[in-house]
């Protein structure tokens, strides 16, 4: 089952430093479709912090999701909510696609293999509050003494 990353780009700072910023809302493991109704209310539901008194608000559908625009006074701001395929995480690797040959051979992998990385382990223990993704409230480094 495909993992999809729901992502919302903004328009951020004001004149000459403005730029955009992408974020990754969430995951949603399941159909690109199943994605997309996800999307869809996060979008609908959505409150850009500019502008401060909007007067209009459009939500647009595109082919890979939606583009919410907000009239404001003096300027129009819009936020473009996409979702695309994940296909590679640093932080969480997927788990490595086994061989068939060493699919119940029992044998260890020859000098020239590649070593698949440790399975991680939780950072905080199981009782420790997460948020709705599943990432510590807390980070595992606060409060460790052998860091500066």
């Amino acid at each position: 089952m495909a993992i999809w990353g729901l992502v919302a780009e903004a328009t951020v700072g004001l004149g000459e430093r403005k730029h955009t910023e992408a974020h990754v809302l969430t995951h949603v493991e399941g159909t690109r479709e199943e994605a997309l109704a996800v999307l869809e209310q996060r979008a609908r539901t959505h409150l850009p912090e500019h502008p401060r008194n909007p007067r209009r608000r459009r939500l647009l559908r595109t082919a890979d999701g939606f583009l919410l625009v907000v009239d404001g006074t003096w300027q129009s701001h819009a936020t473009r909510f996409s979702v695309a395929e994940l296909l590679e995480d640093s932080d969480r690797p997927l788990p490595p696609a086994r061989d068939e040959r060493e699919t119940g051979s029992g044998t260890e992998p020859g000098p020239g293999a590649r070593q698949s990385p440790p399975e991680p382990t939780p950072e905080t223990a199981p009782g420790e509050p997460r948020d709705e993704d599943g990432v510590p409230l807390r980070p595992s480094w606060l409060g460790r003494p052998d860091l500066p």
